[in-house]
């Protein structure tokens, strides 16, 4: 079984670029404290790492 992200946002999307929010969006946030549990894979990462600034990751099983 492949491992799975958690990513809760942290911050607000207010003034920050577009991409930023479009990708927050993409990931399934909505506002400050939502949480989504998503699969591990390359394309998950790469929007993660996008908003670091924004979010915190954990690994669950």
């Amino acid at each position: 079984m492949m491992a799975r992200l958690k990513v809760t946002q942290t911050r607000g999307h207010v003034g920050q670029k577009r991409f930023a929010r479009e990708t927050l969006r993409s990931l399934g946030l909505k506002r400050i404290g939502d949480t989504v549990v998503k699969e591990d894979r390359p394309e998950i990462r790469g929007m993660v790492r996008a908003v670091t600034h924004l979010v915190a990751v954990e690994e669950v099983d």
